[in-house]
């Protein structure tokens, strides 16, 4: 694109909407309309100069006339408690739904990893003498150990408090680096895997697995699939930047991106469960069938909300992003 006959042919109708736009009060309905398709037409050179030349001085001039357009357009819209009504009960559970093929097969890759991870350590004496000394070992895995006394040493509700924000702040790290082609997402939950798995290895070595599954399924299921869910929104954002399909990339992140922002959102709920349980269930005096039976309710009913709820969101046309009023205009991509 030669940027100066680009602004040459056009100046005239951006001057021409700025003019319409400082008197729209008074404005006939001839020249309503007028506004209405400069506001169209303008909206299209931004995006064309935003793909094809992206000057900074004419990308802010432009936007910022967009902007103001699409205010005396479609006027300020607020949001209010029936959007965050319609993000829970729709947009949420759709998006969960949309990525379902990036975080399923995260989770079961991940739970195999813990289990080959859990395996090699419980079968290798040497492996564990490396992680701790066996005093350490002991005092972790024993009847009443650290491994135990984790979740009972500080209050429930400021424990619940802690471990929502750890893993809220996992969940945020693997949705805002996606971007980075996914290499911190892919990081963060081998790390999650190696701790989990060291976990399992030590127990199982000391005889006691089923105590330490007693300790992390009621909590876990939930928590870890929230987790899955950030990883493979995330995996899918950084697999964006090398395919965005039939957009343009910048068009293909942004949409994705505000997914993601609104997914975080709904994550920090789901996690905000999963700490509560891990707060006031797991170190309850509650038999360990009562306490893994809760996490199975509580994971079996997040499943719902995304295989059923969401699935009828997103046939629906649900897709997790903001309304279409709120999108900034797009100028179209061939195939």
């Amino acid at each position: 694109m030669d940027l100066d006959v680009f602004v040459a042919a056009h100046r005239a109708e951006w001057e021409r909407l700025d003019q319409l736009l400082r008197r729209r009060r008074h404005l006939t309905g001839a020249e309503t309309d007028e506004l209405v398709t400069l506001y169209q037409r303008t909206a299209t050179h931004l995006s064309q100069v935003q793909a094809s030349a992206p000057d900074p001085a004419l990308t802010s001039r432009l936007t910022t006339l967009v902007a103001r357009a699409r205010s005396a357009v479609v006027g300020a819209r607020k949001s209010t408690w029936r959007d965050a009504a319609h993000f829970f009960t729709a947009g949420f559970p759709a998006a969960c739904y949309r990525t379902r093929y990036w975080w399923v097969p995260t989770g079961i890759v991940f739970t195999l990893l813990v289990a080959v991870i859990g395996w090699w350590i419980a079968g290798n004496p040497e492996v564990q003498g490396a992680i701790a000394a066996p005093e350490e070992v002991r005092e972790m895995t024993r009847e009443g150990g650290a491994y135990e006394t984790y979740y009972t040493e500080s209050p429930a509700a400021a424990f619940s408090a802690q471990v929502w924000t750890n893993n809220a702040q996992v969940a945020a790290i693997s949705l805002a680096f996606g971007a980075l082609l996914g290499i911190p997402v892919v990081w963060v939950l081998l790390m999650n895997a190696v701790n989990v798995g060291v976990g399992v290895g030590l127990m199982a070595a000391a005889g006691r697995l089923d105590v330490f599954m007693g300790l992390i399924l009621p909590h876990g299921l939930l928590e870890l699939t929230a987790v899955f869910v950030a990883a493979g929104v995330g995996l899918r954002l950084g697999w964006t930047v090398i395919d965005p399909g039939r957009r343009t990339r910048r068009a293909a992140l942004a949409q994705e991106g505000r997914a993601a922002i609104g997914m975080a959102i709904g994550l920090a709920a789901v996690l905000f469960v999963s700490g509560l349980i891990e707060g006031f269930v797991t170190p309850s005096g509650l038999p360990t069938w009562g306490r893994i039976t809760i996490g199975i309710v509580a994971e079996a009913a997040f499943l719902v909300y995304v295989f059923v709820v969401g699935r009828r969101a997103y046939l629906a046309g649900e897709t997790g992003d903001i309304v279409e009023a709120d999108r900034a205009a797009e100028a179209p991509v061939a195939a």
